[in-house]
């Protein structure tokens, strides 16, 4: 009998960061995995100083592979993310990180070597979207990416350009309570003009300006509540602290009504009486464009991208299709 496409067993590939994953048990549990499931030999990529995983994972397309394997980093997961963005090939998450962001957002095993395979290779798929920036430099050079989970100008960009990387490693995502004291002699409100979809540019002072694909930050912070990775759109916070008590009014805001009201009927009746917070500001909108009067830091997914003197961000609906747990 002819051997068919279709009747030839499928093959995943691995984009792996060295630094992050402890390769041996890595290829023991996807070794086990393909065997179990009859797969064909897995195909394996490195990633490098040069390709963050981008040009890899079109390789790993190239060679048929159903569903590709992340492991490390955020830095990893978008950079395999960009690379299978409208293949219809699944990506599948290997949490090897400080963030984890995508996985925390869809509720995926973070420490859980062999549930993470397990789920690559007998998961169901699921299509959420890609949000997409071009960044322009001040010298007018611009350069496209994608991003899973959140983008940010200001303040949090700097936070994550001043946190140490020797702390991330000895203390996780609580480094970044360090790299807030770091940011906070820099702290000074942004103007900048933006337009939400093609409605007329305004001008608006902010410290901080992020726009979501998901919501949920490392530690519960629930950020974005209303986010979903699926519904064609961008959720984009302005944090603007008025007075001496802005700052503590966008922390209650964020940990006690997100983070803690919002998970029961009573909780959510309580935020409807309650006044809003000015100091936070929520909107959605599937494209944004703002400018700032000088660069400012900027970031994607938890790493610093540089300084931005303008922002294009949009949603690519449907673009990514990831490997879930499959339904009971």
């Amino acid at each position: 009998m002819k051997n068919t496409p279709a009747s030839r067993p499928k093959r995943a590939a691995v984009v792996y960061n060295p630094i992050k994953v402890d390769i041996k048990k890595l290829r023991a549990s996807v070794e086990a995995a393909e065997a179990a499931h009859g797969w064909a030999t897995t195909a394996w990529f490195e990633t490098s100083l040069e390709d963050a995983g981008q040009e890899v994972t079109a390789s790993a397309i190239r060679r048929g592979a159903s569903v590709v394997l992340a492991a490390g980093g955020d830095g990893t997961v978008r950079a395999v993310a960009e690379g299978l963005r409208g293949s219809g090939v699944a990506l599948a998450l290997i949490p090897s990180g400080t963030g984890n962001l995508l996985a925390r957002n869809l509720e995926l095993p973070l420490s859980d070597l062999n549930a993470g395979v397990q789920i690559a290779f007998g998961g169901d798929d699921r299509v959420i979207d890609l949000g997409m920036v071009e960044i322009v430099r001040d010298d007018g050079a611009s350069e496209e990416r994608g991003f899973l989970v959140m983008a940010g100008l200001g303040l949090d960009a700097k936070m994550i350009k001043n946190t140490s990387s020797t702390l991330k490693k000895a203390v996780g995502w609580l480094a970044y309570v360090d790299g807030i004291a770091r940011s906070l002699p820099e702290l000074k409100p942004i103007r900048l003009t933006y337009r939400l979809n093609n409605e007329p540019a305004k001008s608006i002072k902010v410290h901080t300006i992020l726009v979501g694909n998901c919501g949920l930050l490392p530690g519960g912070l629930l950020l974005m509540p209303d986010a979903k990775p699926d519904d064609g759109l961008l959720d984009i916070a302005a944090l603007r602290p008025q007075g001496p008590f802005g700052w503590a009014n966008i922390w209650r805001k964020i940990a006690w009504e997100n983070g803690v009201l919002r998970k029961s009927a009573i909780g959510r009746k309580i935020i409807d009486l309650s006044a809003d917070v000015r100091d936070v500001t929520y909107v959605t909108a599937a494209s944004l464009r703002m400018t700032v009067e000088s660069p400012q830091e900027f970031q994607l997914d938890g790493d610093e991208f540089g300084e931005a003197k303008s922002v294009h961000a949009w949603v690519d609906p449907g673009a990514l299709t990831v490997r879930v747990p499959a339904a009971v």
